[in-house]
């Protein structure tokens, strides 16, 4: 975009936790503009995850897996000359969020489970123990800057 940078929207925090990190997590899990099923989906793999982890606070648990699965640096592709290289650039804070969330959710559809609520809660869980396909990712991504840290005066 040239001229203005876009407005950010008001996000209102959801019903039962009040916090709008939960609010922005369900628009991602969202499908087809279903934000009540998203909700519910969400809300019940919360109930599921307090089950499984008996010791703390089942939305404390899943910020705890979100900051988990959330990388901080990542490589983007620059042309210089004739060659593309991949420079490792640190992530703004809300793009790191929205990452490690579009991540997670993600990785959760693709687990082989009953419903979606569970999928989440076990990826969730996963996440929480440093484990699960989301911190395996997170883990690739930083690897890769790792591995490219060479190229990283090409920053710009």
């Amino acid at each position: 975009m040239r001229k203005a940078k876009p407005k950010k929207r008001i996000i209102l925090p959801d019903p039962k936790f009040n916090d709008m990190v939960v609010t922005k997590f369900v628009n991602n899990l969202m499908l087809c503009g279903k934000k009540d099923l998203a909700f519910k989906i969400f809300y019940d793999a919360m109930e599921i995850v307090a089950e499984k982890s008996k010791e703390e606070d089942s939305l404390e648990v899943w910020k705890k897996a979100l900051a988990n699965v959330t990388p901080a640096v990542e490589v983007r592709s620059r042309r210089i000359g004739g060659a593309t290289f991949q420079i490792p650039t640190e992530i703004p804070a809300s793009r790191k969020q929205s990452i490690g969330m579009k991540n997670m959710i993600s990785f959760a559809r693709k687990r082989n489970e009953k419903s979606m609520a569970r999928k989440l809660a076990s990826e969730v869980l996963a996440g929480f123990k440093e484990e699960g396909g989301a911190y395996k990712r997170k883990e690739d991504i930083h690897r890769m800057a790792e591995a490219n840290k060479a190229f990283s005066h090409f920053r710009f």
